[in-house]
């Protein structure tokens, strides 16, 4: 099982009241909703690896280098007083100081934890995936990780709805429903039809249907663009000047939007722990941030 840790901490923040604070009055909702997620995930899927995947760069250059405009709404263009910021995703102010606690709290349970430089946890999960012996659930709100179902390596995306506790089981006879592709399929369409949530433009004109109509008629992109170079094809006119005025933008959106494969990441022990790595860490942890029986909960699940 892959987290998608991020996705999961975020949904957790927005869904545990901001009334839930550690003993000195910060809020640690996102903290213990988080761990509540693992708790349920892990007793409803009984998982033998578990690997908490994370964003090390959200917002990768060599993606933007490609196209500027990927995930650059969610940039903070100045400060308060008016001066340029870095680079960075906006986010509430009451989560960022959460994110280091639900690191050090994983460290000491022993839930491997990993990412890359220069890398989103989308890049690490499909790395992981690729080099899984055994099936894989990866755990994401993130439609864009769809492209990683494959039935015939037993590679599901299991998709919040409510909680952890609803899950959209995303296989390739859902995504032949809902967007008429399969997994290999979906990065094309969804590079097609862009989607304003990345800052990805897509082909204006072409939204999510006639992508799929597009990627069930020829293929995949490589087809549908060779058809445009066709005049025999049954594209329409409109269709084809289109996929023409959108090729620089198709040269380059297939690198920024399918996920990397190759990453380099260290090898950890992915195996579920049953006892904390660092129980006095852990101890020291629960009693400074308030965990209660979140941290109780997933601990006597871990053991069950």
């Amino acid at each position: 099982m892959l987290l998608d840790t991020a996705s999961l901490y975020f949904r957790a923040y927005f869904g545990v009241p901001d009334s839930v604070k550690a003993p000195d009055g910060t809020p640690v909702n996102a903290v213990r909703g988080l761990l509540d997620f693992i708790a349920r995930l892990v007793q409803d899927h009984h998982p033998d690896d578990l690997v908490a995947c994370m964003d090390f760069d959200w917002r990768p250059q060599w993606r933007v280098d490609l196209i500027p405009s990927y995930k650059a709404h969610r940039v903070a263009a100045e400060a308060p007083d008016g001066s340029p910021e870095p680079d960075e995703e906006e986010i509430p102010d009451t989560l960022s100081p959460q994110v280091p606690v639900i690191e050090q709290v994983l460290d000491a349970l022993g839930i491997a934890r990993v990412g890359a430089a220069g890398y989103e946890a989308d890049d690490v999960i499909g790395t992981l995936t690729g080099r899984a012996a055994g099936p894989v659930d990866v755990v994401t709100g993130d439609r864009d990780l769809f492209q990683l179902v494959d039935d015939r390596r037993g590679v599901r995306i299991l998709y919040p709805l409510k909680g952890v506790g609803t899950l959209q089981i995303t296989d390739e006879a859902l995504l032949r429903e809902k967007y008429g592709v399969d997994g290999s399929g979906y990065a094309d369409l969804a590079l097609l039809r862009g989607d304003p949530s990345d800052g990805l433009p897509g082909v204006p004109g072409i939204g999510e249907k006639t992508a799929a109509k597009l990627l069930d008629a020829y293929g995949d992109l490589a087809g549908i663009m060779a058809a445009a170079d066709d005049p025999a094809s049954k594209l329409t006119p409109v269709q084809r000047k289109r996929l023409t005025d959108a090729r620089p933008y198709l040269a380059v959106a297939p690198t920024v939007v399918r996920v990397a494969t190759d990453v380099g990441i260290p090898d950890v022990d992915q195996a579920l722990p049953r006892e904390p790595a660092d129980p006095e860490r852990l101890e020291a942890l629960a009693a400074q941030w308030g965990l209660g029986g979140s941290l109780q909960r997933l601990l006597d699940t871990l053991r069950a």
